[in-house]
């Protein structure tokens, strides 16, 4: 089974995340609409889901983006009205953008009054906001679930998951679907295509008993599975729903028959376009690989 998290509002499954972490810092009174700036840094789904939320509830928000966000999230970002602040220069030490987002994002911190920062990688109300989603799955398949498959990044979905089925008793099995590349569970971090999941800095939320297992796919695995998904299911999704499809076909030929799995996928792939549904990219990156999701 697979969770589409696509129709959320904003489109992905972050938007539960910023909403979260929004309205615990509006009922401890860390912001007040009207009066507060929201600064964070995301060159993805986190920052449309703020975007939108702060819209509403009548936030100011700074949005720290870096050189690889695309034309279609920050046209996304400026039409709610958020300001976009742009990192052009890589971290010296990982060669990704994260560092240094983080960085100025402290920078900007330090020089506005009023401002405040979710710190996705490190609220616990952005894991809070996902034991709705495992709520959700628990109840649509009855209580019984034997796999979990869930892409890292923040690990806020996966943690928040992992609470849930422990608080519950399910015995399921979670698995992290990690990116070839990334700090999160030790591996040196390199440069990445495919945003979404993996981190080139260990995220402050990252709790290694919250997952049984840990599938690390590359770049093109999520191509891959994600062309593979759209042509024999019609589901037209993004990097990390690719990455976790590829990571339970790895494990797939380890799986008990009968046995129940669930798949969380984050998000569409109306974002992905250009890259990964784009035949031009794909060859560009990889060559000529079209066989691999044909045959």
């Amino acid at each position: 089974m697979a969770k589409v998290e696509r129709f959320n509002p904003g489109g992905s499954v972050k938007d539960r995340s910023g909403l979260s972490m929004l309205r615990e810092a509006l009922r401890n009174g860390e912001i007040t609409p009207g009066r507060s700036v929201v600064v964070e840094s995301s060159s993805g789904n986190l920052a449309v889901g703020l975007a939108q939320a702060c819209r509403y509830l009548g936030l100011r928000f700074i949005c720290v983006v870096d050189a690889k966000t695309t034309e279609q999230n920050l046209s996304i970002l400026r039409a709610y009205g958020a300001e976009v602040d742009v990192v052009e220069e890589r971290d010296t030490e990982t060669g990704e953008f994260l560092p240094v987002r983080l960085r100025r994002v402290r920078e900007l911190l330090d020089g506005i009054p009023n401002s405040y920062t979710p710190d996705q990688y490190g609220n616990l109300f952005n894991p809070r906001a996902h034991e709705s989603t495992m709520r959700e799955i628990a109840e649509a398949l009855g209580g019984r679930l034997d796999y979990l498959f869930c892409s890292v990044g923040t690990f806020g979905t996966l943690r928040g998951c992992s609470d849930y089925i422990r608080d519950a008793g399910l015995g399921t099995k979670v698995v992290a679907v990690d990116a070839v590349g990334s700090a999160i569970f030790g591996q040196r971090p390199t440069r990445r295509l495919i945003p979404g999941h993996g981190a080139s800095v260990r995220p402050a939320l990252m709790d290694p008993d919250a997952a049984d297992e840990v599938v690390h796919v590359t770049d093109l695995d999520c191509v891959v599975q994600c062309r593979r998904l759209v042509d024999q299911e019609a589901i037209l999704a993004g990097g990390s729903s690719g990455a976790t499809l590829a990571a339970f076909a790895k494990m797939l030929p380890r799986i008990p028959p009968e046995s129940v799995c669930a798949l969380i996928f984050p998000d569409g792939g109306d974002r992905y376009l250009k890259t990964i549904y784009s035949d031009v990219w794909v060859r560009e990156t990889f060559g000529e690989v079209s066989h691999l999701w044909k045959d």
